[in-house]
């Protein structure tokens, strides 16, 4: 499995490489990706979790503990809960959303999958999403996993970005080009 260089050259993304390494190990890639879906959850969700891991001013046996008590909550695996106990204990906390980012990225390419992000101007049903996926799948020749959000300022239409491409489908794009040939 082919790791990119932007992940390997980042801090987080050497966390993310050595948990990542451990947990394939173990055979328990699986149960950290889901451990660390749960985690990331928590953090967007309490703004106490956000502040406990970005202030510096907690001592790193106060934040160890504070991580081990949301683990108890959040039913944390073993090697995801002494993860955490690291980085704690080497004050890097703040840097585990983005650890958190790039070990999924590396477990979905490991599993040959690719994300798109699919905005649009109303919510898709399940059936869309399904179809939208079908096409992408085709499109990639890999598995597509979709991320889906809602933008009311689209106007309509779909703007999908894969890695660094860009797929703009939206109303309010077309009405943009629209007006800017009828000026020049």
């Amino acid at each position: 499995m082919e790791i990119s260089a932007g992940i390997q050259a980042s801090l987080a993304g050497r966390y993310a490489v050595a948990l990542f390494d451990l947990a394939s190990e173990n055979g328990t890639v699986t149960q950290v990706e889901n451990d660390l879906e749960k985690l990331d959850a928590a953090i967007r969700e309490s703004a106490d979790l956000r502040s406990l891991i970005h202030n510096p001013q907690v001592s790193r046996k106060a934040a160890e503990g504070a991580l081990h008590g949301v683990a108890d909550l959040l039913l944390i695996g073993p090697l995801t809960r002494n993860f955490l106990g690291v980085l704690a204990q080497n004050r890097r906390l703040s840097d585990l959303p983005a650890m958190i980012r790039a070990f999924s990225a590396i477990a979905a390419a490991q599993r040959g999958e690719i994300t798109a992000k699919v905005s649009s101007a109303h919510a898709l049903s399940e059936a869309q999403l399904a179809a939208l996926r079908a096409k992408l799948t085709a499109r990639e020749g890999r598995t597509v996993k979709l991320s889906h959000e809602v933008d009311p300022e689209l106007l309509g239409g779909l703007v999908v970005t894969i890695g660094s491409r860009r797929i703009d489908g939206s109303i309010r794009t077309r009405l943009n080009s629209l007006a800017q040939a009828m000026k020049g």
